[in-house]
């Protein structure tokens, strides 16, 4: 076994990092290697950045056996107030969409107003974010995929479109190396890229240019993880027009208390 080898070996033994997907433990970690000066250092470099791409996000003990059942009883009351608050507090076990719940009501309201109807979604690092289906306002029809690092938060996230009767899919996929390039009507990004680009600077980009939809609904947060301001909405405003530049999309900006999202239509 090789050092790569022992280092996808350890980082996945770990049970904080045991369900992400190994082709990006293993991308980040061969480049790790080759900038450390052993193989402790790559393993713990490697873990600290998976930590800021995904871990630094969820946040308690992950039950998602106990979650799904818990919003399978919601959903089958019928009561949708019920089953909106069912899916709310499951939010606020990630930290992206728990920062959204204070807007969610207009979040989706606002930024997807004057769209022509919407027959395919994909939402990239979804987190829990499909959750907020019942916020989207998509017709019944709609095809929904999802997809992110954690095997285990996928298998909950197919779980939960399979008890809406939600048609699509949810997978595993490593967006700084293999965004996926399936044709949709609209793509969700939210607080996406400034992830990939701990990984890989040229990651935002690749990820803008590659995803196959008429619509991006691309995002970024207001506040870091502490709650701190910091210039984030104008260093990120920066950021995102440096990466669309010359590209000659129709870009539609809104800025909410917790977070800044941009409509690009192309």
């Amino acid at each position: 076994m090789d050092e790569l080898d022992h280092l996808v070996q350890a980082v996945l033994e770990s049970p904080k990092y045991a369900a992400i997907t190994p082709d990006l433990v293993r991308a980040i970690g061969a480049r790790e290697l080759a900038n450390r000066r052993n193989l402790k250092e790559a393993i713990n470099a490697t873990k600290n950045k998976l930590h800021q791409v995904g871990g630094a996000y969820l946040s308690g003990r992950l039950d998602y056996a106990a979650w799904l059942a818990h919003l399978r009883t919601a959903y089958q009351s019928g009561d949708q107030g019920a089953f909106r608050r069912a899916c709310a507090s499951v939010m606020r076990h990630h930290a992206s969409t728990k920062e959204r719940l204070p807007i969610l009501d207009t979040f989706y309201a606002t930024t997807l107003a004057g769209l022509p109807p919407i027959r395919s979604v994909l939402d990239v690092a979804c987190g829990l974010n499909p959750l907020a289906i019942p916020w989207m306002g998509l017709p019944p029809d709609v095809e929904y995929y999802a997809c992110d690092i954690y095997r285990d938060l996928v298998d909950f996230i197919a779980g939960f479109l399979a008890l809406i009767g939600m048609h699509g899919r949810a997978e595993v996929c490593d967006l700084v190396h293999a965004p996926p390039a399936h044709r949709v009507d609209l793509a969700l990004a939210l607080k996406t890229i400034p992830c990939l680009e701990q990984i890989d600077r040229s990651a935002g980009r690749r990820l803008l240019e590659t995803l196959n939809a008429d619509h991006l609904l691309v995002s970024f947060p207001a506040r870091s993880l502490g709650g701190r301001d910091k210039g984030m909405p104008v260093n990120y405003e920066e950021r995102f027009r440096e990466l669309i530049a010359g590209k000659g999309w129709t870009v539609h900006r809104f800025e909410f208390a917790t977070e800044l999202a941009f409509l690009v239509s192309r």
